[in-house]
C-alpha cells in the first residue's frame, strides 16, 4: 500500500523531485523489489512501478541501479528485467540508447533461463524493447540521438529471434508460447530483410498453427498483422505463396461468433480485419476472388463474416477497390435476397460503406437503396432483445441500423443527394413501405431543404415524364392519412407533416402561407402529448380541420375533385389498417363536402356504397362518418343517394325473402343494413340542425327502421343481430342528440319518443344480465338519455321501467377478474358513464327534493345490496347525481329540503362499507347533501362551510382497513351531520339509520350504530316528543336481529336518550308489553350504565310503582264469596323494570344511594301483591307463552316484586341477606299468604344480622308507611319492625325508643294483624334487648294486657300473641309491675286452657306456668285460688293429643308446685314432669291425688266438680283421664270429706261415660265406678 502511494505521489509530482530524493527512492524501491528472490507479485510489482515512475525523469539513475543488478553471466531478478521492459515503454527516448548494452548482456542469459516464468519475462522484455525501438525510429526527428538505425539492433534481435522461435515457441506452456508470439510481431520489423524473407515460410505457418492451440487468439492475430506488415514493407515474394492459407485462417477467425461482452474476441476481430487490410493492399484481386464467392455460402457465419470483411476493405482499401466497384455491386445480388437477420444487418453495413465511397452512384446502386428502405419498413420487434445475447440480432436491430444508415447517407454524404432525390419519393405511397415512412420523410425533408437552400425557385419535384413518381394528390393523401396515427413507426405523423409542409408548393401553390402557420401548430400539439395522452378523436378532428381549411384556401373544384378521386383510389390500400382507413373515409367526406360538383359527389358516394367492405366494423363506421361529413354541405344529395342505394339492385339482391331463412353465420345483409343505419345516424348528427328537425322523423328515422326490420309475407320481422341492434341504438342516439342540440328543440314534439324508448329497452333487456360483451347497453342508454330530455314527457310508469331496466342491466354485471382485457374495462366504464348521463337527464326534468328522492329510491336496493361491487356502483351513481343536483341547484325561495334526513341516513352508514371505494363515495354523497341543505337555506353556490369541508379530509381515514380508525371516522362524519342537520330532519335521519341496523354488511350496521349514538349525544335534547317512536323502533329492530353489536348499540342509544329525557324513556319502556321480552329487558339494563342516571330512573320507577293502586278488586264470578285482586299494569311494569335495572351490575352505586327507599318500596310492593292475580289478558298471554315455551320465566305479580327485592339486595351489597333468605327458604315464604309474615320476619332477621348500618334509614322509610291505606303494607312493615326488636342491633343503633313508640302507636290499628304484630314486636324485646324490658315493663305489660282484652279480634289471635308475649316478658319485668296484672292475667287466660285451637291451649297454659314461676315465694291468696282452679285442667291436659299442649302442662305444673306449698306434691311434679321424660299417667295421677287429698282434702268437691266438666271433652284421652282423676281423688280421700261429692251426680256421669264410643273412656269409667264402692 505504501509503495503504491509512493508511485502515485511520484507520478503526480515528478517535476518537484530532486536528485537526492530520487536516489533515495530508487534505492528503497530497488531494495524492496529484490530483497526476496521468490516472486511476491503485488509487493514487487509495486516497487517496480515506483522505479518506472522515477525513471520517467531520472532514467540514468534508475538504469545505473538496475544495471548493477543486471550483470553478465548471472540470471537477474525477474522484476529487474520487467522494470527495464516497462521503463523502455514509459521513457522511449531515455531508454533506447541503453538497449544495445542491455541486449548484449541479456542475450547470453536466454540460454541460461530454464524456468518458463523467467522465459516469459525475457519475451516480454524483448517485445517492449522492440516496440520502444520502433517508436524511437518512427520519431527520429524528436529523438535525442538521430543517428540510431534499425541495423544497430538487427544482430541482437536476430539472435534472440532464433532462441524464441526455434526453442521457446515449441514449449508446452501456453503462457510462454503466447509471450513468444507477442514478441515475434514487433521483433519481425527489426529483423534484417534477408532474414525475414528467409524465415517467413516457417514463421507464418508457425504463427497460424497457434490459432488451433489457443482459445484466446487476439495476441496471435496482432502478432500476425505485425509480421504481415513487416513482410509487405520489405516487398516479400514469399507472402504470395502463403496467401491462400493466410486468407483461410483469417476468414475462419472472422467467422467466429462475436460475444459482445468479450473484449478479447472483439480485439481479435479487429486485428484480423487489420490483417485483411494488409492483404487487400498487396493482393486485392486474390482477396476478392477468395471473399466474394463465400457470400453465397450455406453457412450464416460464413456469409456474415465475408460481408464484414467486404465492408472493412471497402472502407480501408478504397483506392485498391475503386476499379472493383461494379464487380462488388454485382456480387451483392444474392445477399440482398438473404432473409437472415444477421446477414441483413451486415448487408446494410456494407451498403452504408458503399454509399460513402460512391458505389451507389453506379448502375445497380438503386437496388441497394431499395434494400435499405425495405429494411426500414420492417415491423418493430415487440419483445426487446435480451442483453448479452448476440447470437441472433432481431428484426428491430436490423430496422434500427437501416434507419440510421438511410438518415446518415441522406444527411452526411453530399454525393448522394442527387441519387436519393427524387428517387426516395417513389417509396412514399406503396403500402409495403409504410413502416419506412418516418425515416423516408425525414430523409426527404433534409434533401428538400438542401435543394431549397441551393436557391432554386422551381418546384422540388420535376416529373419530366417520370411516371414512377407519385402525384401531388397521392402524396398529400398518403401523408395526411398516415398522420392520423402520429406515433406509429417512430413518429411518422410529425415526419409526414414536415414533409407535407416542405412540399407545399408541389402540392398546390396556394398552400404555402397557410400551411406555414397551421402545420407548426399541429406539430406543437404532437410535442405536447404522447401516445398514451393523445386523444385520437381530437387529433383526427384537427387533421380534418386542417384538410377543410386547406381545401378552402385552394378553392378549386377541379383540384378538390381530383383529390377526392385519389382518396377513393387509395382506400383499398388501407384494408390492413382499419383505423387509418376509417380516417381516410372521413377525409373523403371532407373533400366531397368541399366539392361543388353534385354529380361528382353523388357518383363517388355511390362508388363508396358499392365498394365498401361491410364486414369490417371500422370501415362501416368510416363510411358512415364520410356520409355524415358530406351531409354538412350536401344533406339532400346524401339522403337521396342513400335511398337510391336501398332501391338499387346491388342492395336488393342481398335482401331477398330467402335471406331471412338462410344460414345465420352469413351476416352480410345485416352488415349492409347496419352500415346504412349508421350512415343515417351520422347524417343526422353532422347535418345542419335547422335542416335535421324537418327530416328527422319523416326521412331519417323512417328509413332507419325500414332497414332494421324486414317484412316477410306482410309480417314485420325485427332482426336479432347484435351488430345491427348496436347500429340502430347508436344512430338513434345521434338523431336524438341532433334534435336536442337544435335551437328549436324545446318546441319540437317527438311523436315517436315512447316507441324509441321501448325499442331501446328491448335491446337492453335482451342483453345477458351478468356480463358485458357489447356496447349495445351503452348506446341504448345514451339514446334514452337524449330521448328523456325531449317532449313529450314519458309516463311515470314508463320512466320507472326504463330506469329499473337500465340499472339492472349495469349493476348486476359481474366484475371482470384482475388483469383481464383492458378493453372490457373500458367498455364497462363507458356503459357506466352512459347510465350516469341517463339518470342525470331524468333528474333534470324534476330538479326538486322529491325528484331527487325518486332517483335515490331507484338506487336504494343496489345501495343495500349484499354484493360489494353493486353497492360500489350504486354509491358512485348516487354521488354523481347529488353532485349534478348541487351544481344545478336553483332556489328561488327558501323552501325546506324535506327529505334530507332520509337521504343522509341512507348514505352515511356506507361510510364503513367493506369496499373502500364505496366508503369514499358515501362521504361524497353526504358532502353534497349537506351543501344542498345550505343551498336551500339560502347560501350561494360558492359558499364553503368549514364544518362540511372537514368531510373531505376524512376521506383518507376511510381508506384505512383498521376498524378502529374506520369507525372513528364514521363518528366524525356523524358529528358533522349533527352540526348541520336541521332539527326537523333529525328524526327521519335516525329512523333511517335504525333501518340500517339490519344491513347485511356488518360494517355498515356497526357504522349506523356509531352514527345513531353520536346523533343522540349531540342532538338528543331535541327529541323529547319523538322518544316513544324511537323506543318503539329500537325494540322492533332488536326483535329483527340477534347481532351483538346491534344489541350494544341499542343499549347505548337508550342510555343517551335517557340521559336527556329519562322520564320519557322510562314511560315509553313501561309501555312495553308484559312480560318484558329479552330485548326490552336489555334496554332497561342500559339505564344502569351511569350512576346519576340510574338513580333518577330508579327513583322514577319507585314513584311509578307506588303512585298507582297496586291492585283492583273484581269478582271473577257473580256468586263468588270474595272479590279477586287483580294487579294493575303500571306498578307491575315498574316492578319488573326495577328488577331489570337492579339486575345490571353497573346499577350498584345507584342502588346503594337509594337503598332505603328501594328496600321499603319493594318490600311493601311484595306485601301488596301476595295473592294478587294477573289481568285476564296477561293470564291468557302467560298461558300461550307457557305452552310455546317462548319465555324463560312466568309473570307473577308477587314473584316479580320478590325478584326485584332480591336483585336490589344483591346489587346493594347485601349478598349475605340474600343467601340467608335462600337457606331459610324465606323468599318462598314471602310469596305465599300463609308464610308471608314469616318471610318478612326472616328478612328482618337477616337484615338485622348482615345489614345493620342500613337499618336506620330503612326503618325510617318503613315508619312512614304506618298510615298506608293498604292493610297489607301496614302488616308487612309492622312485621318487619317487630322482628327487628328481636335483635339487639336496634339497641346498638339507638333505635329502640323510636321503634317502641311507633309500635305502641299502632296498637289501635283497625287491622287485627297489625295489632297482633305490634304485640309480637314488643315481646321481642325480651330476646333482643332483655336489659331494656324492666325499663319499659309497665308499657309492655299494659300493651299485653290490652291485647288480652282485644275484643275486635274474632279469632283471638291478638290475645294469643299477647299471651305469647307475656310468657316471654314475665321473667324480665319488675315483680312490682307484674303483681298488679297477675290476677287479671290468670283470669283472662283461663278460658283458653280448653280452646279448640292447640296454639291457644299451649300458649295459655305455658303462660300460666310463667305466671306461677314469676310468683314463686310471693304468691297472694287470690292468685293461689287461680292455681288451684287450674290444677284439674293442667292434670287432664297432660293427656292432650297435642304434644305442645302436654308439654306446656308439664311446665305449668312444675311451676305451680312451689306455689301450692306442698313439698311432696312439688317433688312429684318435678320428678314425673321433666321435659323429655316418659310419663306413666296412671301412676302419676294416683300419686298426685294421694298428696292432694292428704294436704288439701277440702278441695275434693271442687276438684271433682271440675273434673266432671271434662267428661264431655272433645278429646278422647282427656275424657278418659277425667274419670281416672275422679276415681283417684275418691280413692284417697278420708271418709269425713266424702260429703263434698254428690255421689248420685257422679254415678250418673260415669254411667253416661260407659256409653262413650271410645273403649278407653268406657274402661276408665268402669274402673272409676269400681272405686266408688268405697263410698258405698
Amino acid at each position: 500500500m505504501i509503495l503504491r502511494a509512493m508511485e502515485t505521489v511520484v507520478s503526480n509530482h515528478i517535476s518537484e523531485l530532486d536528485k537526492d530524493m530520487a536516489k533515495a527512492v530508487i534505492l528503497l524501491a530497488s531494495s524492496e523489489m529484490t530483497k526476496v528472490k521468490d516472486l511476491v507479485c503485488d509487493w514487487q510489482q509495486a516497487a517496480s512501478s515506483v522505479l518506472v515512475a522515477v525513471g520517467k525523469r531520472f532514467v540514468g539513475m534508475v538504469m545505473e541501479e538496475m544495471l548493477g543488478k543486471f550483470q553478465p553471466g548471472v540470471l537477474p531478478h525477474c522484476f529487474v528485467v520487467q522494470t527495464l521492459a516497462n521503463l523502455s515503454i514509459s521513457n522511449v527516448f531515455g531508454m533506447v540508447p541503453f538497449l544495445t548494452s542491455v541486449l548484449s548482456t541479456m542475450l547470453p542469459m536466454l540460454g541460461m533461463a530454464k524456468h518458463d516464468t523467467m522465459r516469459v519475462v525475457f519475451c516480454c522484455a524483448l517485445q517492449r524493447f522492440s516496440e520502444s525501438t520502433l517508436e524511437y525510429l518512427a520519431n527520429l526527428d524528436q529523438a535525442p540521438d538521430p543517428t540510431v538505425r534499425k541495423d544497430t539492433f538487427a544482430f541482437d534481435i536476430s539472435s534472440a529471434y532464433d532462441t524464441l522461435f526455434y526453442h521457446w515457441l515449441q514449449s508446452r506452456e501456453a503462457k510462454l508460447r503466447l509471450a513468444v508470439v507477442e514478441a515475434l510481431g514487433p521483433m519481425s520489423h527489426l529483423l534484417p530483410s534477408e532474414k525475414l524473407e528467409e524465415q517467413l515460410p516457417k514463421l507464418l505457418p508457425g504463427v497460424l498453427a497457434l490459432y488451433k492451440k489457443h482459445a484466446e487468439t487476439s495476441h496471435v492475430s496482432k502478432s500476425l498483422g505485425q509480421i504481415l506488415e513487416a513482410a509487405v514493407s520489405v516487398g516479400s515474394r514469399t507472402l504470395e505463396v502463403q496467401l491462400d492459407s493466410l486468407l483461410a485462417a483469417l476468414h475462419a477467425q472472422i467467422c467466429v461468433p462475436v460475444e459482445s461482452s468479450s473484449p478479447l474476441v472483439t480485439s481479435n476481430r479487429k486485428e484480423v480485419l487489420r490483417c485483411f487490410t494488409v492483404l487487400a493492399c498487396c493482393s486485392p484481386e486474390r482477396l476478392l476472388a477468395f471473399l466474394l464467392p463465400k457470400l453465397d455460402s450455406s453457412h450464416e457465419r460464413t456469409r456474415v463474416g465475408s460481408l464484414q470483411v467486404l465492408r472493412h476493405i471497402i472502407n480501408s482499401a478504397a483506392a485498391q477497390m475503386e476499379v472493383k466497384k461494379p464487380f462488388i455491386l454485382s456480387s451483392m445480388r444474392l445477399p440482398l435476397l438473404d432473409t437472415n437477420s444477421k446477414v441483413k444487418r451486415a448487408v446494410v453495413q456494407v451498403i452504408s460503406a458503399m454509399a460513402h465511397h460512391g458505389y451507389l452512384e453506379q448502375p445497380g446502386g438503386e437496388a441497394m437503396l431499395e434494400y435499405i428502405v425495405q429494411q426500414c419498413a420492417l415491423p418493430p420487434d415487440t419483445q426487446p432483445q435480451k442483453p448479452g445475447n448476440g447470437e441472433e440480432p432481431t428484426a428491430d436491430s436490423v430496422r434500427d441500423i437501416s434507419v440510421s444508415t438511410l438518415y446518415l447517407v441522406s444527411t452526411t454524404v453530399d454525393r448522394m443527394s442527387d441519387v436519393l432525390w427524387p428517387y426516395l419519393l417513389e417509396f412514399l405511397t406503396p403500402v409495403h413501405f409504410t413502416g419506412a415512412l418516418t425515416p423516408l420523410c425525414r430523409s426527404l425533408v433534409h434533401l428538400a431543404q438542401k435543394r431549397q437552400e441551393a436557391g432554386t425557385d422551381t418546384l422540388l419535384i420535376q416529373y419530366d415524364g417520370n411516371v414512377t413518381l407519385p402525384s401531388p394528390y397521392a402524396i398529400a393523401t398518403r401523408l395526411l392519412t398516415v398522420s392520423s396515427s402520429p406515433y406509429l413507426g417512430g413518429g411518422r405523423g410529425a415526419a409526414s407533416l414536415c414533409l407535407l409542409n416542405i412540399l407545399h408548393r408541389d402540392i398546390h401553390p396556394s398552400l404555402g402561407q397557410r400551411w406555414a402557420t397551421t402545420i407548426p401548430l399541429l406539430l406543437e400539439y404532437l410535442d405536447e402529448h404522447t401516445e398514451e395522452t393523445l386523444s385520437q378523436k381530437e387529433w383526427e378532428e384537427k387533421l380534418l380541420v386542417f384538410l377543410r381549411d386547406s381545401l378552402a384556401v385552394v378553392s378549386d373544384n377541379t383540384w378538390t375533385c381530383q383529390l377526392s378521386l385519389e382518396m377513393c383510389k387509395q382506400l383499398p390500400c388501407y384494408n390492413g389498417t382499419p383505423q387509418e382507413k376509417n380516417f381516410l373515409y372521413k377525409c373523403v367526406g371532407t373533400a366531397l363536402g368541399a366539392a361543388s360538383s353534385k354529380d361528382v359527389v353523388r357518383k363517388l358516394l355511390q362508388e363508396l356504397l358499392e365498394t365498401a367492405r361491410y364486414q369490417e366494423e371500422a370501415e362501416r363506421e368510416g363510411l358512415a362518418c364520410c356520409f355524415g361529413i358530406c351531409a354538412i354541405s350536401h344533406l339532400d344529395d346524401t339522403l337521396a343517394q342513400l335511398e337510391d342505394f336501398v332501391r338499387s339492385d346491388v342492395f336488393r339482391k342481398s335482401v331477398g325473402i330467402f335471406n331471412i331463412f338462410k344460414d345465420r353465420s352469413d351476416h352480410e345483409v345485416e352488415k349492409v343494413k347496419g352500415t346504412l343505419i349508421l350512415c343515417y345516424g351520422h347524417v343526422a348528427a353532422r347535418a345542419p340542425r335547422e335542416l335535421v328537425l324537418a327530416r328527422a322523423e319523416s326521412d331519417i328515422l323512417r328509413n332507419m327502421f325500414q332497414c332494421f326490420s324486414t317484412k316477410v309475407l306482410g309480417i314485420k320481422v325485427e332482426t336479432k343481430d347484435p351488430a345491427l341492434q348496436l347500429c340502430l341504438a347508436q344512430s338513434v342516439c345521434m338523431v336524438c342528440q341532433a334534435i336536442c342540440s337544435s335551437a328549436q328543440a324545446g318546441s319540437f314534439h317527438f311523436s315517436r319518443k315512447a316507441e324509441l324508448v321501448s325499442q331501446m329497452m328491448d335491446f337492453i333487456k335482451a342483453e345477458p344480465q351478468d356480463s358485458l360483451r357489447t356496447p349495445i347497453r351503452k348506446k341504448a342508454m345514451l339514446a334514452c338519455t337524449h330521448l328523456v330530455s325531449l317532449e313529450p314527457e314519458l309516463e311515470e310508469q314508463a320512466q320507472t321501467d326504463m330506469i329499473h331496466g337500465c340499472l339492472h342491466s349495469v349493476m348486476a354485471v359481474l366484475p371482470e377478474p384482475e388483469g383481464e382485457d383492458g378493453l372490457q374495462e373500458s367498455l364497462y366504464l363507458d356503459t357506466m358513464h352512459a347510465l350516469e348521463d341517463l339518470l342525470r337527464s331524468t333528474l333534470r326534468r324534476n330538479m326538486t327534493p322529491q325528484g331527487l328522492q325518486i332517483m335515490v329510491e331507484h338506487l336504494s336496493p343496489w345501495i343495500k345490496s349484499p354484493r360489494g361491487y353493486e353497492r360500489a356502483r350504486a354509491l358512485g351513481l348516487s354521488a354523481c347525481l347529488l353532485q349534478f343536483f348541487l351544481e344545478h341547484l336553483c332556489v328561488s325561495a327558501l323552501v325546506p329540503f324535506h327529505n334530507l334526513g332520509l337521504l343522509v341516513g341512507l348514505f352515511s352508514p356506507r361510510c364503513a362499507d367493506l369496499w373502500p371505494a364505496t366508503r369514499q363515495e358515501a362521504v361524497s354523497c353526504v358532502y353534497s347533501l349537506l351543501y344542498l341543505q345550505l343551498g336551500y337555506e339560502g347560501f350561494s353556490h360558492d359558499y364553503r362551510d368549514d364544518v362540511v369541508e372537514r368531510l373531505l379530509s376524512l376521506k383518507d381515514g376511510l381508506v384505512h382497513p383498521d376498524p378502529a380508525i374506520l369507525f372513528h371516522t364514521c363518528h366524525s362524519v356523524a358529528q358533522i351531520i349533527a352540526k348541520r342537520l336541521p332539527p326537523d330532519q333529525l328524526i327521519s335521519l335516525l329512523l333511517t339509520l335504525f333501518e340500517s341496523l339490519g344491513d347485511p354488511d356488518k360494517n355498515c350496521s356497526r357504522a349506523a350504530t356509531v352514527m345513531i349514538n353520536c346523533l343522540l349525544k349531540e342532538r338528543g335534547n331535541m327529541l323529547l316528543e319523538k322518544v316513544p317512536e324511537i323506543m318503539s323502533v329500537l325494540r322492533s329492530k332488536l326483535q329483527e336481529t340477534r347481532e351483538e353489536h346491534v344489541l350494544q348499540s341499542a343499549q347505548h342509544s337508550v342510555y343517551l336518550l335517557a340521559s336527556q329525557h329519562y322520564v320519557a324513556v322510562v314511560s315509553s319502556l313501561l309501555g312495553s308489553p308484559l312480560p318484558f321480552d329479552s330485548h326490552t329487558c336489555t334496554l332497561w339494563r342500559a339505564l344502569a350504565v351511569e350512576p346519576s342516571l340510574t338513580t333518577q330512573v330508579l327513583g322514577l320507577l319507585l314513584e311509578k310503582m307506588n303512585k298507582d293502586v297496586p291492585f283492583k278488586e273484581s269478582r271473577a264470578f257473580l256468586l263468588s264469596s270474595s272479590p279477586d285482586r287483580v294487579a294493575t299494569l303500571l306498578p307491575l311494569a315498574a316492578t319488573c323494570a326495577l328488577h331489570e335495572v337492579t339486575s345490571a351490575p353497573a346499577s350498584g352505586p345507584a342502588v346503594t344511594e337509594l337503598y332505603p327507599e328501594l328496600f321499603a318500596g319493594l318490600l311493601l310492593r311484595v306485601s301488596c301483591t301476595v295473592g294478587v292475580q294477573l289481568p285476564r289478558n296477561l293470564q291468557a298471554k302467560e298461558r300461550r307463552a307457557t305452552s310455546s315455551a317462548s319465555v324463560s320465566k312466568t309473570l307473577d305479580p308477587c314473584s316479580s316484586a320478590v325478584d326485584a327485592l332480591r336483585a336490589m339486595l344483591l346489587r346493594g351489597g347485601s349478598e349475605d341477606v340474600v343467601q340467608r333468605m335462600e337457606l331459610e327458604r324465606g323468599w318462598e315464604s314471602l310469596r305465599t299468604s300463609v308464610g308471608h309474615e314469616d318471610g318478612v320476619a326472616r328478612l328482618a332477621s337477616a337484615m338485622a344480622k348482615f345489614a345493620g348500618p342500613r337499618l336506620p334509614l330503612v326503618m325510617k322509610a318503613l315508619l312512614s308507611t304506618q298510615s298506608s291505606v293498604y292493610e297489607a303494607q301496614r302488616v308487612t312493615s309492622t312485621a318487619f319492625l317487630a322482628e327487628l326488636l328481636n335483635s339487639n342491633v336496634v339497641n346498638d343503633l339507638m333505635l329502640l325508643e323510636s321503634l317502641l313508640n311507633n309500635l305502641a302507636a299502632r296498637q289501635k290499628d283497625p287491622c287485627a294483624s297489625v295489632r297482633r304484630l305490634v304485640l309480637r314486636g314488643l315481646a321481642n324485646i325480651a330476646s333482643g334487648s332483655p336489659n331494656e324490658v324492666r325499663t319499659h315493663g309497665p308499657q309492655l305489660l299494659t300493651a299485653m294486657i290490652s291485647g288480652l282484652d282485644d275484643g275486635d279480634d274474632p279469632h283471638s289471635l291478638v290475645a294469643l300473641e299477647a299471651m305469647a308475649g307475656l310468657a316471654k316478658l314475665l321473667g324480665l319485668v319488675d315483680p312490682g309491675d307484674l303483681r298488679s296484672v297477675l290476677l287479671h292475667t290468670a283470669i283472662r287466660i283461663r278460658p283458653f286452657f280448653d280452646s279448640e285451637k292447640m296454639e291457644f291451649r299451649s300458649v295459655s297454659i305455658r303462660l300460666f306456668g310463667h305466671l306461677n314461676k314469676a310468683c314463686h315465694g310471693d304468691c297472694e291468696d287470690v292468685f293461689l285460688e287461680q292455681v288451684v282452679g287450674g290444677l284439674v285442667p293442667l292434670l287432664l291436659h297432660l293427656q292432650d293429643p297435642q304434644a305442645p299442649v302436654a308439654g306446656a302442662c308439664r311446665f305449668a305444673l312444675r311451676m305451680c308446685g312451689p306455689n301450692l306449698e306442698c313439698e311432696e306434691l312439688a317433688a312429684v311434679f318435678q320428678k314425673h314432669l321433666q321435659d323429655g321424660r316418659g310419663l306413666h299417667f296412671g301412676e302419676f295421677l294416683n300419686t298426685t291425688c294421694k298428696h292432694l287429698m292428704c294436704h288439701f282434702p277440702d278441695l275434693l268437691g271442687r276438684l271433682v266438680s271440675t273434673s266432671l266438666f271434662y267428661f264431655k271433652s272433645s278429646w278422647e284421652d282427656v275424657r278418659a283421664a277425667a274419670p281416672m282423676l275422679t276415681g283417684f281423688l275418691v280413692l284417697h280421700v278420708e271418709p269425713q270429706h266424702r260429703s263434698q261429692v254428690d255421689l248420685e251426680q257422679l254415678t250418673a256421669a260415669l254411667q253416661l261415660l260407659l256409653k262413650d264410643p271410645a273403649p278407653t273412656v268406657r274402661v276408665k269409667a268402669a274402673e272409676t265406678l269400681g272405686r266408688l264402692v268405697k263410698f258405698a
